[in-house]
């Protein structure tokens, strides 16, 4: 009878503690599905109050911006949400979390000195997000490299250069920050003439190039105003130099500006405008009966 009791004892034992495993693991499947739907319901609500916001902008600033602060805060709902599930999980497996909360204490002190670079990209990628300093699809300058932004987090911004390059420039070592797709641009040209060339006709010839620019079906909507002609900015070695601008589109100046020159260059061939290239003439002197030297008339004569 004795081993009879036991053995009831036994199974009566580990039915409780099958129970209890079985309640521990329903909560956890709760706590993971409950994460996982809330992470998705925000998500969504803030895909559509972006698109809510959005609709019908014609402003393509305020759409890029909308679209980079949703990214940023999908971002933190995703973190937030998995650090408390997380939490939950740990409190349903009897890990206590006072300790972990303290010693995280103790350890995010030391990691916030010895990681302040890291602690430096945050906060500067959230205040550059704030004050909406770069977008996702600008053109900019950041610590010397310049490219396209394919994609802004808190910690680095991701570029894409002309050649394809990718580079990864945390936001702490930005210091200074230069957008070329703000608003508009400006298409600056600096044209070389030589000296004997009438500088108004030139300049006759530039506005009338960038009249007919203006007229193309394909690049007349990139261009907001007319050539706006700064004039003669130096005297240069061997060619008079003409700065001119077009004010243009956001980030359209890059094209219209290579079209621009494409078309100027024929015309300058067509007006027999001369477009000078570097030349040395060497003197090599004179005696003062007015005669060359000796050594170079025989360098001339052979």
């Amino acid at each position: 009878m004795d081993w009879m009791n036991q053995a009831r004892e036994f199974l009566s034992h580990w039915s409780i503690e099958l129970g209890e495993l079985t309640v521990i693991l329903f909560r956890i499947i709760v706590i993971v599905t409950a994460a996982w739907i809330i992470k998705r319901v925000l998500h969504k609500a803030v895909g559509g109050l972006r698109n809510h916001l959005t609709k019908g902008l014609d402003d393509p600033e305020a759409v890029k911006r909308a679209e980079t602060l949703g990214r940023v805060i999908r971002y933190l709902i995703s973190v937030v949400v998995t650090l408390v599930g997380t939490m939950l999980v740990l409190s349903e497996i009897g890990i206590s979390l006072a300790p972990i909360l303290g010693a995280a204490g103790v350890v995010g002190l030391a990691v916030g000195f010895g990681a302040q670079s890291l602690v430096r990209d945050y906060f500067s990628g959230f205040f550059m997000l704030l004050e909406n300093q770069i977008r996702q699809g600008d053109v900019v300058t950041l610590a010397g490299q310049t490219g396209t932004v394919e994609e802004i987090t808190l910690r680095y911004i991701q570029l894409r250069d002309y050649a394809g390059n990718v580079y990864f420039i945390p936001n702490g070592q930005i210091t200074l920050v230069t957008n070329m797709t703000r608003g508009f641009g400006n298409a600056v040209v600096n044209i070389g003439v030589a000296y004997r060339e009438d500088v108004d006709q030139v300049m006759a010839v530039m506005h009338r190039v960038a009249a007919d620019l203006r007229q193309d079906p394909e690049f007349g909507p990139r261009i907001i105003q007319d050539l706006e002609m700064a004039g003669v900015t130096e005297w240069a070695n061997s060619a008079v130099m003409i700065r001119a601008r077009l004010r243009c589109q956001a980030q359209e100046q890059f094209g219209v500006r290579c079209e621009y020159l494409k078309r100027l260059k024929k015309a300058f061939d067509a007006e027999g405008i001369e477009i000078p290239f570097p030349h040395m003439t060497v003197y090599a002197g004179e005696p003062k009966q007015g005669k060359a030297p000796a050594f170079l008339l025989q360098n001339l004569n052979k």
